[in-house]
């Protein structure tokens, strides 16, 4: 099934792209299915039924708060966050769903809103919606979101023939050798190749308008974490350090001081910014998933600030790049936390930022290739583990290694000709079966690793 960049990047808000961001979509598509086949007016009350993973961090994550968005008819690229809490609020008072943000029904918190922490067969991120009728009538569906935002209907998962590959690229690749091979029989960068895939479904100007909209959402995601001051949200008391961090990097740059660890600290900084604002439920720019959101723009603001040829053209360029290896993973393995462990998302992120990174700095589609094997391979086995299922710790500071660790992948490409041992393809089968191996405590359920050591009894 073709996959476009922009359902690798997308504009979202926090705290999670599988346990906010999916859920948002599957019951904003859940009220338009609904009123496609009957009247609002006609539906007496609404059942949620969260399971598996979704259950078992759902509330650190702010499932339940995002599912009630949805149902009010909010989208995640377009809600402000801060009507959420206002929102809530006067549901838990009033006792009362605005369906379609027009039609209220009764909802109970307790009553209607229910948890299980037994997966479902397909999945382990799903939810059930149930919209009441008069008499004993009900109208239900099942979703799933399988990480990044990605969301599918059970229908859609039990019928491969209902998926959409109506879309036919001129660039089909299905592995990272059928990729390599492309570019080099068709004389491509990665890059272009993608831009001729991506013309599939929009032109060349309207592409490169939406990526550098990414982009800029992006660098207002880190403007904003650079400046907003406080403790996180959730109850662990993680205090925002990005503020305090850049107010020293300016102190330095102002008088003069350099040391080895500016460019880090820099690139740091940069991560930290995007994902203290995730973690506070703020806007931001799912890449690949929420969680490792914070890896790719430190590393396209480590190029943008370090490097004199840098450009908006090449963010573009970076992009793409970095979205074909994104790609190749969620079409061979997994994105999510919840399937196949962290290793999914930070590790995926990495590598899809040292090829990006490569891409700029002029590497070769093998020798990019080669530096997302090794952002992708050094991540192999990282579990999903977060302390009190919210996305803090370990997420925040695992961004801030990964990015360091994407540009050290990149420029250890770039140092070689792009022949390597390992290619990127045995790299990605090796984090699906490491993840389907994986024991379901290290897989976003919060009851293994640093989820219960980190707890003081």
């Amino acid at each position: 099934m073709p996959i476009s960049v922009f359902e690798l990047f997308n504009i979202g808000i926090g705290p999670s792209s599988s346990h906010t961001v999916g859920p948002m979509r599957a019951a904003r598509r859940f009220l338009e299915s609904l009123q496609q086949r009957i009247a609002l007016e006609r539906v007496s009350g609404i059942e949620i039924h969260l399971h598996g993973s979704l259950a078992a961090t759902g509330q650190g994550h702010g499932t339940d708060r995002a599912v009630i968005m949805g149902l009010m008819g909010e989208q995640p690229d377009r809600i402000d966050p801060a009507i959420i809490d206002p929102c809530i609020e006067e549901l838990l008072e009033a006792q009362t769903l605005r369906l379609d943000n027009r039609v209220d029904v009764p909802f109970l918190w307790g009553r209607d809103l229910h948890w299980s922490q037994e997966p479902l067969p397909r999945h382990p991120n799903a939810l059930t919606l149930v919209a009441c009728l008069p008499g004993d009538a009900c109208f239900s569906q099942t979703w799933y979101s399988l990480g990044g935002g990605f969301v599918v209907e059970a229908g859609e998962i039990d019928d491969e023939a209902s998926l959409d590959e109506t879309v036919a690229l001129p660039y089909e690749f299905n592995s990272a050798d059928e990729l390599l091979e492309l570019c080099q029989q068709h004389d491509l960068s990665i890059a272009e190749l993608m831009l001729a895939n991506e013309q599939a479904w929009h032109s060349e100007a309207e592409i490169r308008e939406r990526l550098l909209t990414i982009w800029q959402a992006m660098q207002a995601c880190v403007e904003r974490g650079l400046h907003q001051q406080g403790t996180l949200p959730g109850g662990l008391n993680v205090p925002r350090r990005a503020p305090g961090l850049y107010q020293r990097l300016q102190r330095n740059e102002r008088n003069l001081i350099a040391t080895t660890f500016s460019a880090m600290e820099w690139v740091n900084l940069y991560a930290l910014a995007v994902n203290e604002e995730n973690a506070a439920g703020g806007r931001m720019v799912t890449a690949p998933t929420n969680g490792a959101a914070g890896i790719v723009p430190a590393v396209l603001h480590y190029w943008m600030q370090f490097e004199e040829s840098a450009c908006e053209r090449g963010v573009v360029d970076f992009l793409l790049t970095a979205g074909a290896i994104g790609i190749l993973c969620k079409k061979n393995a997994s994105i999510s936390g919840a399937e196949v462990g962290c290793q999914g998302e930070v590790g995926v992120a990495c590598a899809m930022a040292a090829a990006g990174l490569a891409q700029v700095m002029g590497g070769t589609p093998a020798q990019i290739e080669n530096a997302a094997e090794i952002g992708l391979e050094h991540n192999l086995g990282l579990t999903c583990d977060p302390v009190g299922g919210l996305v803090q710790v370990p997420c925040i500071e695992r961004n801030a290694i990964a990015s360091v660790k994407a540009i050290n992948a990149a420029q250890f490409a770039l140092g070689g000709d792009g022949t390597h041992f390992v290619s990127l393809d045995r790299v990605i089968r090796t984090m699906r079966d490491t993840g389907r191996d994986m024991q379901s405590e290290y897989k976003e359920t919060s009851r293994g690793g640093l989820a219960v050591n980190a707890i003081e009894c």
